[in-house]
C-alpha cells in the first residue's frame, strides 16, 4: 500500500449529543460544536474523528466505549456542562493513555476541578449555544493535535504527577481488528442515513440482511442506529422484532426499553407497553422522557375509550395526567410532560384544581428555553398555555410568534387540534369560547398554505 493510501489515525471525541443546558441555564449545541469546531480540527491534523455513540443510550454499553478510549491514539474531550459520562470516560483515558488527549470547554463553564495541568481550550458560543469565532479554537485544537503527533509529551495528570506508572502498548493485531470494526460501523451508518430518506422498506431490508442475523456478533452502535432508524420511518413492528434479537445487555439499556415501550404503544399493544415503561420507572425513577412515553400511552388509550364511550375513559385520563405530572416534577426544565398534564386537566368534567398551580410553572419553564433557543414548539406551547389561562391578548401575541417560525403543516394542525379540544370541552361546560375559534382558523389556514407549497 502506498503512503498516500494509509488510513488516518483515529481520534476519539468524548462529548454529549444535541442541545444541553447546564446548571446555570447556559445552552450548548454540542452537535454544532462537533461539526463546526472539533471534527474539522481533527481532520486538519490528519486524523479521523469518531464520536462516542454510546452516550445516545445513556452510556450503558461499555465495551465499544472502552475499546475507543484504550485503542484510539488521539482523543478530544469536551467537558462543558460537567457531563458525568464525559468525565468518567476522560478519567479512563487519563489512566490508560499518558498523552495525546485534548480538552475543550465552552467559555464561562464552571469546572469542578483544576484543569491547569491539562491545558483546556475554551470556545465561545452565542445565546442559542451555537459556536462563534470557531476558527480560532479550531486552529488551537489542530495545533495541539499536530504537536501530539510530532513530539508527544504526557498530558495525563496521572502520568505527569506519579512516577513509575506502567505504560502499555497494544498489540498491532488488536488495533487492526478495532479499525476494521470502526470502518464497518461507519459504512452501516452511511447506508442507514440513505435508507431513512428512502423509507421503511429500505431500512427493513437492511435489518433483514444475513450479516445482521446474529446481533451478538454486530457492534452495538450499528444495532442502536438500526433500531432508531426503524423508529424514524415508523416501522414499529420491525423495531419490536429487532429488540427481541438484541444481546441482553443492550436490551437492558434504559433508552432501548423506552423505545420498545414507544413501539409497542404505536402497535396498540398497550398492556405490554405499560409493563415495560413502568419497569423502567421502578428501576431508574421518574423522568420527563419515560413518563412522557407512558403518559402518551394512557392518553392514546383514553382517546380510544372516549370515542367508544367506554366507562374506563375517565380513569385513563387521570392516569395520563398523573403520569405526565410526575415526569414534569422530575425535571422542571422539560416542559413537554408539563404542557400535556395541564392540557389534559382541562379535559376533566371539571378542570383539575392543580392546573392553576402548575400552569405558571410550565409557562416559566417554556419561557426560559424560548429566551435562548426558541423553536416552533416553544411558541406553540406558550400559545396553548395562554388559551388555557384564558388570556386572549397573550394568545394573539403567541400566535404571531408561532406563525412566524412554522415550517410544516402538521405542526400547525397539531396545535389547532389541541386548541379545538380545549374549546369543545369549555363549550360543553357553557363557557365563552368564541375568541378561540379564530386562532384555530388562522393555524389551519396557514397549514393549508404550507401544505400547498405557499408561504
Amino acid at each position: 500500500m502506498d503512503e498516500g493510501d494509509q488510513l488516518a489515525p483515529l481520534c476519539f471525541v468524548l462529548m454529549p449529543f444535541g442541545k444541553k443546558m447546564d446548571a446555570g441555564g447556559r445552552v450548548t449545541n454540542f452537535d454544532s460544536v462537533y461539526t463546526k469546531i472539533i471534527a474539522p480540527a481533527v481532520e486538519r491534523a490528519g486524523l479521523e474523528p469518531i464520536r462516542a455513540d454510546e452516550e445516545k443510550i445513556g452510556g450503558t454499553i461499555h465495551k465499544p466505549m472502552f475499546e475507543r478510549l484504550m485503542l484510539c491514539h488521539y482523543a478530544v474531550a469536551d467537558i462543558t456542562g460537567a457531563n458525568p459520562n464525559v468525565f468518567y470516560e476522560l478519567g479512563i483515558r487519563h489512566a490508560m493513555r499518558p498523552r495525546s488527549t485534548v480538552i475543550v470547554f465552552g467559555e464561562g463553564t464552571v469546572l469542578p476541578f483544576d484543569i491547569a495541568l491539562v491545558r483546556g481550550l475554551a470556545y465561545k458560543t452565542d445565546g442559542a449555544g451555537e459556536p462563534v469565532d470557531a476558527e480560532l479554537t479550531l486552529d488551537q485544537i489542530t495545533k495541539q493535535l499536530i504537536a501530539a503527533r510530532g513530539n508527544p509529551h504526557d498530558d495525563s495528570p496521572i502520568f505527569q504527577l506519579v512516577e513509575g506508572v506502567p505504560r502499555w502498548e497494544v498489540e498491532h493485531a488488536k488495533t487492526d481488528i478495532f479499525r476494521q470494526a470502526v470502518d464497518y460501523s461507519k459504512r452501516y451508518k452511511d447506508r442507514l442515513r440513505a435508507a431513512v430518506r428512502d423509507g421503511p422498506e429500505a431500512v427493513e431490508k437492511i435489518a433483514g440482511e444475513s450479516a445482521l442475523a446474529n446481533l451478538l456478533e454486530v457492534e452495538s452502535g450499528v444495532v442502536v442506529d438500526l433500531f432508531l432508524s426503524l423508529r424514524d420511518v415508523k416501522a414499529h413492528a420491525a423495531m419490536i422484532d429487532l429488540y427481541h434479537r438484541m444481546p441482553l445487555p443492550l436490551q437492558r439499556a434504559k433508552m432501548m426499553r423506552e423505545q420498545l415501550g414507544f413501539a409497542l404503544n404505536r402497535e396498540g399493544r398497550f398492556a405490554e407497553a405499560e409493563k415495560i415503561l413502568r419497569e423502567v420507572i421502578a428501576e431508574f425513577g421518574p423522568s420527563s422522557e419515560t413518563n412522557g412515553l407512558l403518559g402518551r400511552m394512557y392518553k392514546d388509550r383514553w382517546d380510544l375509550a372516549k370515542r367508544e364511550g367506554l366507562p374506563e375513559a375517565r380513569a385513563l385520563l387521570k392516569n395520563a395526567i398523573d403520569t405526565y405530572l410526575a415526569g414534569f416534577e422530575a425535571d422542571w426544565r422539560d416542559a413537554y410532560p408539563g404542557i400535556n398534564a395541564v392540557t389534559l386537566m382541562e379535559m376533566m368534567p371539571k378542570p383539575d384544581p392543580r392546573q392553576a398551580e402548575i400552569l405558571p410553572v410550565v409557562r416559566y419553564s417554556v419561557s426560559r428555553k424560548a429566551s435562548k433557543t426558541p423553536d416552533y414548539w416553544d411558541h406553540a406551547t406558550l400559545l396553548e398555555l395562554a388559551v388555557l389561562a384564558r388570556d386572549g391578548d397573550d394568545a394573539d401575541e403567541r400566535l404571531g410568534d408561532a406563525l412566524a417560525v412554522a415550517r410544516a403543516s402538521w405542526e400547525l394542525e397539531t396545535t389547532a387540534r389541541n386548541l379545538s379540544l380545549i374549546r369543545e370541552m369549555r363549550e360543553g361546560r357553557s363557557e365563552e369560547t368564541a375568541w378561540i375559534k379564530p386562532i384555530e382558523d388562522m393555524l389551519n389556514e396557514r397549514a393549508s398554505r404550507l401544505a400547498g407549497g405557499k408561504t
